[in-house]
């Protein structure tokens, strides 16, 4: 099953990162929030993956297009006049099939899906935003969406309640306060979806915002579900936030992280 990860937004709120490359390539330990988000899939067996590229677009290529130089211990032997290059051990890089698709400057998420179509196929796939980590049991969320037979499935997570709530009546005077609590929460779409390809029969072209025509239809066709995961999910929107996920890796204690390092 192949993974698109939507990687061409222009990743405004962090621009302190993104005025220099697409904010799926600004890293964290050292390495793009985008690798991270692959190597979740690879630890579950998925590694044919689609980069919906756009924005600065020719960084996510350049990456990949040296990464297995970059991982590997190389000689440059110019003694004979040439330019002859030898690898020696490769044995790093992971086992990944990557197509980085130009789908776009202005496209919005619905119309980047639509243009990878060819590349996916007549077949299910994956889906999900390349900024935001999650310790999801990818397997599982594929035997959820198998089991229930329609035509997209998300992954949802509970937003905490970051401020205290107030009852404020008809006159603006405060009733009641109380501290946030757990159940104060409200879901939100954490992405890591799984889509049948009649998806793309929903999305229009550019223009289309998948978070909103495609996705609002399915649900009043009742062809949308809901994986509810309980454990960790942490987007990178903001300096903030990357330096939050900066810490948790610091600290060894990252829990979308569960592969072991080479």
């Amino acid at each position: 099953m192949k993974v698109v990860l939507l990687a061409g937004g222009f990743g405004t709120r962090i621009s302190e990162e993104s005025q220099y490359k697409p904010k799926p390539m600004v890293e964290i330990g050292g390495k793009p929030i985008l690798w991270h988000i692959m190597k979740e899939y690879s630890y579950y067996g998925f590694n044919d993956f689609i980069i919906c590229a756009g924005y600065k677009q020719q960084v996510i290529k350049e990456w990949f297009a040296n990464y297995f130089l970059f991982n590997s211990d190389i000689t440059f032997d110019y003694t004979s006049g040439g330019n002859n290059l030898t690898v020696h051990n490769s044995q790093r890089c992971e086992p990944w099939r990557v197509t980085v698709v130009d789908t776009g400057l202005h496209t919005m998420t619905g119309g980047r899906i639509k243009r990878i179509q060819c590349y996916v196929g007549d077949e299910p796939f994956m889906m999900t935003y390349g900024d935001g980590v999650c310790d999801v049991d990818i397997r599982k969320l594929v035997e959820f969406h198998k089991r229930h037979g329609k035509i997209a499935t998300l992954t949802a997570v509970m937003l905490d309640q970051q401020k205290g709530v107030l009852d404020i009546d008809g006159k603006n005077a405060v009733k009641s306060f109380r501290e946030k609590s757990q159940n104060d929460g409200a879901p939100i779409n954490a992405g890591y979806m799984v889509l049948n390809p009649v998806i793309f029969e929903y999305i229009k072209g550019d223009e289309t915002i998948f978070e909103r025509e495609p996705l609002e239809r399915l649900a009043e066709e009742g062809e949308l579900m809901s994986y509810m995961h309980k454990g960790f999910w942490q987007c990178m929107d903001t300096k903030r936030e990357m330096d939050v996920l900066e810490g948790l890796l610091r600290a060894g204690c990252a829990p979308w992280k569960r592969w072991d390092d080479e």
